[in-house]
């Protein structure tokens, strides 16, 4: 009987043990979330450039800037700033310069042409489009007179072309002419009245 009572108590602890309810199973921990990358660092901000130096101003080509060849030569057409630039650079070679040469007499065949001789104290450009005032002593023959003269100079091309169409010199008459100017040579024609023929020389300073 005490067996019996044993085992009936045996029975009972493992029913109350089925009954009792299991505990939860534990979750795994939450993944922890990636710790945040610091902000980049922004760039330090330009400073403005001190003034004067390299960068403080965009540069600049000046009549100057490239070297130039012999003579008024040089400058590229095509734009209102090239053409005053080689129109200024023309007047500066003018002014102060001399042409020193010959010329010759239609007719004449034979015989050394004659000397001539110009010498350009002044020249300037004035506002009318191709005109220049120049100061000029003019030497050829008897003729040795000191005259201002507005004349007109031309372009063929890279090429100055001094332009006379019946221009009254005081004291000398009326003249035409057209005369080139090329690497400090001078060539070209002259009328004078029903007289006329070829000039040519060299561009030398006024003091040579």
């Amino acid at each position: 009987m005490v067996r019996t009572l044993v085992a009936g108590l045996f029975l009972v602890s493992i029913s109350l043990a089925t009954l009792r309810p299991s505990a939860p199973a534990a979750e795994p921990p939450a993944a922890e979330p990636p710790a945040a990358e610091p902000p980049a660092a922004e760039p330090p901000a330009a400073e403005p450039p001190a003034a004067g130096s390299r960068h403080s101003e965009p540069a600049t080509t000046g009549p100057g800037s490239e070297p130039a060849a012999s003579g008024p030569e040089g400058a590229e057409s095509g734009s209102a700033k090239v053409e005053g630039t080689r129109e200024t650079r023309l007047a500066e070679y003018l002014n102060g310069c001399k042409f020193v040469g010959r010329f010759t007499l239609d007719g004449r065949d034979g015989g050394t042409p004659k000397e001539e001789e110009y010498t350009i104290s002044r020249c300037e450009k004035l506002p009318a489009a191709d005109m220049y005032r120049m100061t000029a002593r003019i030497r050829y023959g008897d003729v040795d007179s000191e005259v201002p003269l507005d004349v007109k100079i031309l372009w063929s091309g890279e090429t100055p072309v001094i332009t006379l169409d019946a221009l009254w010199i005081p004291g000398m008459g009326t003249f035409s002419s057209r005369v080139l100017i090329h690497r400090e040579r001078y060539s070209g024609t002259w009328q004078h009245d029903d007289k006329g023929g070829h000039l040519f020389g060299r561009i030398v300073a006024a003091d040579d």
